[in-house]
């Protein structure tokens, strides 16, 4: 496969999964903000732009439609939801020989209807739709796609991504001290709440909510389940060897996060919940820099052979 396809493809999976989570994140603090009249709307909007990793100027007073405008509708905002919508599609365009027609007609029409302002009483409703088109787009690469390293390196970009959108997730819990979104919000905004009861059958407590998003291995949303897929995508990609351990960089990387989550007692990781998930998040950056320098080489310069001076 071409490193273009492929870089094109390992961003799709990027793109189409962070148009997702940050759709989650941000239907559940603006609702938090528009029903908690004790937080301070000001200090809750920079933390959480802190947390997207969106520059902004300290000094400045921040609204929720603020917020709603920069990470939702801002096309020239690498962090906002239509940013994404627009990179997804762009990135199929270039990869079109690969990509099936329903994907691209997918994504194509997302793109299209994405509205360039979001009224404040559809908010909910926005937040959905982009939640159901991703789930589409997801849908048609698993239905319709050979597991070959098409679906690998799409699978591979979509699992790193989620483990950061999850780890950002959770790291918005401590934003407002004890005004912050409850542990029944967060499940529900990761789709998880009815697995998690299934699991643990009870009120969601910190301890097991927080271990359920973290480690469990069954549920598709936990950054535990997230890392072991990319690692097993990874695998397949590079080439094996049975007698030194692990060679590439990627799989070293997520291999040493999945062992520092997996050995540290749930305990140890609420104490500082948002000191791990900066380690989870700078791992998943480490690990898609690694995997653009092993399979997307771009600093390679053509030779001419066979050319006399």
């Amino acid at each position: 496969m071409l490193s273009r396809i492929a870089e094109s493809l390992f961003w799709i999976g990027r793109y189409i999964e962070r148009s997702d989570g940050t759709a989650r994140i941000l239907d559940v603090h603006l609702q938090l903000l528009l029903e908690d009249p004790w937080i301070d709307e000001n200090s809750a909007c920079h933390s959480l732009l802190s947390v997207m990793g969106s520059d902004h100027d300290a000094d400045v007073p921040l609204t929720r439609e603020d917020v709603l405008r920069r990470l939702a509708v801002d096309r020239t905002h690498p962090s906002s939801i239509a940013y994404s919508i627009t990179a997804a599609r762009e990135n199929a365009r270039r990869a079109r020989e690969i990509v099936s027609s329903e994907l691209w007609e997918c994504l194509n029409t997302t793109r299209t209807r994405m509205p360039r302002r979001v009224d404040p009483d559809q908010v909910h409703s926005f937040f959905r739709w982009v939640r159901e088109r991703s789930a589409l787009a997801v849908g048609i690469v698993d239905s319709a796609t050979s597991r070959d390293d098409a679906w690998r390196f799409f699978t591979l970009g979509r699992s790193v991504e989620r483990a950061d959108m999850t780890a950002r997730l959770l790291a918005t819990r401590s934003l407002t001290e004890a005004s912050g979104p409850s542990w029944t919000t967060i499940l529900r905004s990761c789709g998880a709440y009815e697995a998690y009861l299934r699991t643990y059958r009870g009120v969601p407590s910190a301890r097991n909510a927080a271990e359920f998003l973290l480690l469990d291995r069954l549920f598709p949303r936990s950054i535990i389940f997230s890392i072991v897929q990319a690692l097993e995508c990874v695998g397949d990609l590079e080439p094996r060897s049975d007698r030194v351990g692990v060679s590439g960089q990627s799989q070293r990387l997520l291999g040493q996060i999945r062992s520092e989550l997996e050995y540290t007692p749930i305990t140890q990781i609420l104490e500082d919940l948002p000191g791990y998930m900066d380690n989870v998040q700078r791992a998943t950056l480490e690990t898609s820099e690694a995997v653009r320098q092993r399979f997307f080489p771009t600093q390679a310069e053509p030779s001419w052979i066979g050319e006399n001076a």
